[in-house]
């Protein structure tokens, strides 16, 4: 489905807060839809051409109430109607009024409507329309009265431009519903009206008091919120924990004349949320830990291979040593990175920071530098383990074969790009080239045990491709596919 912001933009001429208002509107409008048991469309005028005779509407946001039957089983978001369609709509915007009366859906439907005007800062930028099947021999009951009644004063709020809340920021997973439980506060913060799904919520964390005319606090709702909303003119969310249940209160004043005439508390059960939060933080926990424990065991690893190192005499063993604890350094320092951050992704970048490093430690008697451009940005972990080892074994092969001990202008380079679908990894330096480098092909008998590991990760475990070649200097380019092109392994 098209996002509003992006039919608005296609469509008509709103745009910076006036866009803003419209779109914090059908954030918060699922508690409209379920309080008037009813669908809600937000038509929004077509920018006019010269010339233009008949007004045209765009149906910009629709929501379906979790109360009642809709009337639309098909989206309707991007439907054009004209203003001979839907005569009430044009008469709404016209007139900024509040209008009601009775239409023939585009789907053929009779249904009762209720236009209401949005306005903001005195201009009417659209028109939400309730739209609900006609009542037939059947009496509301007191809690569909109640609900109406409250939207009522939504609407009205709409009208007035003083709904949705400036600043307001909703957060949908959490949100109270209507239905999990309704308080209907007078101008004196006292209960007027509790839903029997309210009395049955405020059970659970062991509130049995009597509701009518009492403070919210005074019922066991400890900190009352409604006290902070009527005062600030804003919704206040709180939580009340209590028998092992956790419970939302949502605070939200009912404004009318630039006066608090009442609010409205909705209260939802999130312990089963709350719960599911506990178990990803612990999980995450303990995925922090295992990597940490890798981390503590690799780097025990290497200090045994260090006391092993001391003990060696032949420089062929000493040198095969020494390159195992650089490369157990480089997957170390992927697991540090991980146990701070347990996500699937990684930035690499700052695992290239200590690479570097490690690198020019090697560097002894030769005057090299180093320089990074670019960025790799975020990659998978599995990605960046063994693209850790390959860089390093890069760096290294350039350190140990690209210049001569007299060399003082040494430069490496490390460049990085990632379009989101490729990355692409380039190691070069202006060396001697090739003619003094060994062969990357890991079958060779001249290649190095180095570049046969590069190798075998970029294809075998990245499902990468790697060329080497000259270009004043050495040039290593590796590319390797993200996302869902990337080879499995």
């Amino acid at each position: 489905m098209i996002s509003l912001p992006a039919l608005a933009a296609a469509h008509t001429g709103l745009s910076g807060a006036s866009l803003e208002h419209l779109h914090a509107l059908v954030t918060s409008w699922s508690l409209l839809a379920d309080l008037s048991f009813a669908d809600l469309l937000l038509f929004a005028p077509l920018e006019r051409e010269e010339g233009d005779g008949e007004p045209r509407f765009i149906v910009l946001g629709q929501i379906r109430p979790t109360t009642s039957q809709t009337l639309y089983l098909e989206d309707q978001v991007g439907r054009i109607i004209s203003g001979r369609e839907r005569e009430l709509v044009a008469a709404t915007y016209d007139g900024g009024e509040i209008s009601a009366g009775e239409v023939t859906t585009d789907i053929g439907e009779r249904a009762q409507v209720q236009c209401v005007p949005v306005r903001f800062k005195g201009h009417v930028l659209a028109v939400l329309s309730r739209e609900a099947a006609p009542q037939v021999r059947r009496k509301p009951g007191e809690l569909e009265q109640v609900y109406v009644e409250i939207f009522h004063r939504f609407a009205r709020m709409i009208a007035a431009g003083e709904f949705p809340f400036a600043g307001e920021h909703v957060e949908p997973e959490d949100a109270p519903r209507v239905s999990d439980g309704v308080l209907v506060l007078d101008a004196n913060r006292r209960v007027e009206y509790m839903s029997p799904n309210a009395v049955s919520t405020l059970h659970r964390i062991g509130i049995h008091s009597h509701a009518e005319g009492a403070l919210l606090d005074e019922i066991g709702i400890e900190g009352d919120p409604a006290e902070d909303a009527f005062e600030m003119r804003m919704p206040v969310t709180d939580e009340i924990e209590k028998n092992n249940v956790t419970v939302l209160v949502s605070a939200i004043p009912l404004v009318e004349h630039d006066d608090v005439t009442g609010g409205v508390v909705l209260i939802r059960d999130v312990s089963d949320l709350r719960r599911r939060d506990r178990l990803l933080l612990t999980k995450d926990a303990t995925i922090r830990e295992i990597h940490h424990r890798v981390k503590n065991n690799l780097q025990t690893i290497s200090s045994l291979l260090r006391l092993q190192l001391r003990r060696l005499e032949s420089p062929e063993a000493r040198f095969a040593v020494e390159e195992s604890v650089r490369r157990i350094r480089s997957i170390a320092l992927v697991h540090e990175t991980l146990s701070r951050d347990p996500s699937e992704d990684v930035e690499f970048d700052e695992i290239l920071k200590p690479l570097i490093r490690m690198a020019e430690e090697l560097t002894g008697p030769h005057r090299i530098r180093f320089r990074v451009e670019g960025k790799a940005g975020d990659l998978d972990a599995a990605v960046v383990t063994s693209l850790a080892v390959v860089v390093s074994e890069l760096l290294q092969n350039a350190v140990d074969h690209a210049f001569p001990e007299d060399r003082e202008d040494g430069l490496v380079q490390v460049l990085l790009d990632n379009d989101g679908a490729e990355l692409r990894v380039v190691v070069q330096d202006n060396g001697t080239g090739l003619a003094a480098q060994p062969p990357l092909d890991h079958e060779s008998d001249d290649a190095t045990l180095g570049l046969a590991i590069v190798r075998l990760l970029v294809e075998a475990e990245l499902g990468g491709t790697i060329e080497m070649r000259n270009n004043q200097g050495t040039r290593v380019e590796i590319r390797v596919p993200l996302g869902p092109s990337r080879v499995a392994r």
